[in-house]
């Protein structure tokens, strides 16, 4: 039977926990096919009592060149009177190639996922022996803040904070691991932003020192600012603007643990695709195809 209450935004390491091994199969959808709250896609049930769960997750079969599975020039040569019907066809054959490649490495990605939830497990181990020092150090956070899916990621690196704090190689490492986790890439960069604050401020009562007073300030700032590469179409839908508070209240909240008081961070949505990454120069995407490996 399929567990009751199973929340939306599940990640798919703790829902294997729910199944015995042999009752769920794994279908990988992709990146694209994941919105910003469901790492679980679709859970289908079989007539053999068992379940299909659709995660959006890559397969290998998405991390490989385009070219290694498809004819790059398939629609390229395409005579005119017969483009309609030979389009058609020449697309069922792709189709057909992705189908069979999925397949082939289904039990390869079957078994990777499966390493990801021991390393999963082996992790909230740890986490759990620092349990105690993770509340003291958050027990300020607000019930919004403690149902955020990111900073419920990033709760496990609270006890090293301090060392975190101030160091942006750290940092950024962190902010890559949680965001990777919701299928999401983030480049790190910086910029010196201007700050207004023109709101007055005057002491009241006729023994006020002129130290009270307040006039406004217009003051630049250097700003480190992460870009986080959205998908930008199909899954721009109605939960984007839940996306945008939750990543408002991260944004916060990394501020407040991660940061000293002298710096300042921001998160920029982006609506393009992040560049292909096959090291650490950045390759431009090869067909519109997008990995990270």
């Amino acid at each position: 039977m399929l567990p009751r209450n199973i929340p939306e935004d599940i990640n798919i390491e703790l829902l294997l926990s729910y199944f015995p091994e042999e009752s769920y199969k794994v279908a990988f959808r992709g990146l694209h096919k994941r919105n910003s709250y469901k790492d679980v896609v679709d859970i289908e049930e079989k007539r053999d009592g068992t379940f299909l769960l659709g995660i959006g997750r890559n397969s290998l079969y998405n991390s490989l060149p385009e070219y290694m599975f498809h004819a790059v020039d398939r629609f390229n040569n395409i005579p005119k009177s017969e483009e309609k019907e030979k389009f058609a066809e020449e697309y069922q054959k792709q189709e057909l190639e992705k189908e069979n490649a999925y397949k082939f490495f289904a039990p390869i990605d079957l078994y990777l996922l499966k390493l990801r939830v021991m390393v999963r497990e082996r992790l909230n181990e740890y986490v759990e022996n620092n349990k105690v020092l993770i509340d003291i150090i958050c027990d300020g956070l607000t019930d919004a803040q403690k149902t955020n899916r990111f900073i419920r990621q990033t709760l496990q690196f609270i006890p090293s904070c301090k060392t975190i704090r101030g160091d942006k190689t750290l940092l950024t490492l962190l902010l890559r691991k949680v965001f990777m986790e919701e299928g999401l890439v983030i480049d790190r960069h910086h910029e010196t932003v201007t700050y207004r604050d023109e709101m007055p401020g005057y002491a009241d009562g006729l023994d006020a020192v002129i130290e009270e007073s307040y006039v406004g300030n217009v003051f630049d700032e250097r700003t480190t600012i992460y870009d986080i590469h959205y998908w930008s179409e199909e899954d721009c839908n109605e939960d984007f603007l839940k996306f945008l508070d939750d990543i408002n209240l991260y944004q916060d909240f990394v501020q407040n643990y991660f940061l000293s008081i002298e710096e300042v961070l921001r998160f920029n949505i982006c609506k393009d695709e992040a560049p292909l990454r096959l090291s650490d120069d950045i390759v431009f995407n090869y067909l519109n195809y997008n990995t990270n490996l």
